[in-house]
């Protein structure tokens, strides 16, 4: 029990780092941040997500579990959504109206929250699902 709570709180630390380096007022402004890491190096843009990471090791660790897949699924859309996103506004330059406006409405503060919210259940039910090991 005490491993399976280490564990959840090692995710939530990871989630709460994610959030913090892209926390802005704005989803152009987290698009920006994004954007910088991107622009750098794109193994540097993906180390910046952690919990992608620890997602792909849940996956494995609890044998392809419904709430590991459904997770890691979510967590590589999230990804690709982001990717394309710096794509078509940074780097294409082709973005419409209604998109614009929509990165441009201002963001609620707790916005950003709502994935520890959502996900810290989901690696709670793949690792509830398997016997981990105390050391």
């Amino acid at each position: 029990m005490e491993n399976l709570l280490l564990l959840l709180l090692f995710y939530v630390g990871l989630e709460i780092f994610e959030i913090q380096w892209q926390k802005e007022q704005t989803m152009m402004g987290v698009l920006g941040k994004l954007y910088r890491y991107y622009h750098k190096n794109i193994i540097l843009f993906f180390l910046m997500h952690p919990t992608y990471y620890f997602s792909i090791g849940l996956a494995m660790i609890t044998d392809l579990s419904f709430a590991s897949v459904a997770l890691l699924f979510i967590k590589t859309i999230d990804m690709a959504t982001k990717v394309i996103l710096i794509q078509q506004v940074f780097e294409k330059r082709e973005i419409s109206v209604e998109l614009s406006s929509m990165l441009l409405t201002p963001l609620h503060p707790q916005m950003l929250y709502l994935s520890v919210v959502v996900y810290t259940p989901m690696v709670y039910f793949a690792l509830h699902a398997i016997e981990i090991p105390t050391f």
